[in-house]
């Protein structure tokens, strides 16, 4: 019999090729499934003007399609939502739970040039030279190294961000983005560096999708089984877990960087805070075998936290929290 599993995503090109990675994947693995997908606008998609700081959080982008998730009885109602894991917040509202991550895609951020730039980096700019980036991550680590430069918001979808960097009247000499994304899109030769963890720690989540589904969905619990990757989940867990222990939200100042070993079952994960001015930061690593998966990847999260929070990570947050409240 046919079977059907119906998928929910942003309306973005990017989030509809995400959907469509999620019910290739289902189909693939279940030829007696049929996947449609719902592709939705958020809030988060609407407000375009602002950095994401200043007016809310993960949450911008989960709840339109968390009611139809919860709500069986809507003519539109769901069974899964795909998510850019990194925009998912870390913590879930009662009755969803992360059900899977699937293979992450390069979690590296990377730099994209204007056209025809005859710059090749950043330490090729002109001093004063505007970098385009949203997240307070990326800007508060690029000033630790990049002192020299201005970094400013720029809001939008990869296509967006790409015409307004190529505008020959832009005031931005690049942009910072997700290398995923631009893989993602077909948009990979636009990358013209991507940074390694000696220039910037990607974001929690970063490269990898999440499937939130309704707690205690057997069903659609048995069919992520097949279609989730086992690397990708514990490095997420475990970001994740040093995230909320943290208390850090989607623009918070946490990067990360981790690996997971299959076969000796070594997780590594190594993390930074940094102040928003990128003078203060507080850099440390955890390694731990993993026997468990979900609950030792957790306590890997845990245990970082913990080790930067007694080295002043904790003040750090609290300082930028205490900044927006002010403002």
């Amino acid at each position: 019999m046919q079977e059907t599993v119906r998928i929910g995503g942003r309306r973005s090109k990017l989030a509809v090729i995400q959907s469509m990675t999620v019910k290739q994947l289902i189909e693939e693995n279940f030829p007696n499934y049929e996947c449609p997908v719902l592709a939705l606008q958020t809030l988060g998609d609407q407000v375009q003007q602002k950095p994401l700081y200043s007016f809310g959080g993960k949450a911008l982008w989960t709840k339109e399609l968390e009611d139809l998730l919860y709500d069986k009885d809507n003519e539109n109602k769901i069974d899964l939502i795909v998510h850019s894991l990194k925009d998912m917040p870390t913590l879930l509202p009662e009755g969803f739970e992360l059900g899977g991550v699937t293979k992450r895609v390069d979690p590296s951020d990377c730099l994209v040039m204007a056209l025809e730039s005859p710059y090749k980096g950043l330490g090729d700019l002109p001093e004063g030279s505007v970098v385009g980036t949203s997240s307070v991550r990326r800007s508060a680590q690029l000033k630790r190294k990049f002192p020299n430069l201005k970094f400013e918001s720029i809001r939008g979808n990869i296509h967006t961000r790409l015409k307004k960097v190529d505008d020959p009247e832009t005031p931005y000499k690049c942009i910072i983005l997700a290398s995923a994304g631009l893989i993602r899109m077909g948009l990979e030769h636009r990358i013209a560096e991507r940074f390694t963890s000696k220039i910037m720690y990607h974001a929690v989540g970063q490269g990898a999708l999440g499937i939130e589904i309704r707690t205690g969905d057997t069903r659609v619990m048995k069919i992520l089984e097949k279609i989730t990757d086992l690397e990708s989940t514990v490095c997420c867990l475990a970001e994740r877990a040093l995230m909320r222990t943290l208390e850090g939200g989607c623009s918070v100042p946490i990067g990360v960087e981790s690996s997971y070993n299959v076969e000796t079952k070594r997780l590594e994960l190594r993390g930074i805070v940094v102040s928003v001015n990128g003078e203060l930061a507080v850099e440390d690593s955890q390694e731990i075998y993993i026997e468990k998966i979900k609950e030792d990847s957790m306590a890997c999260g845990r245990l970082l936290a913990e080790k930067m929070m007694a080295k002043g990570a904790k003040k750090i947050l609290d300082e930028i929290n205490l900044d927006r409240i002010e403002q």
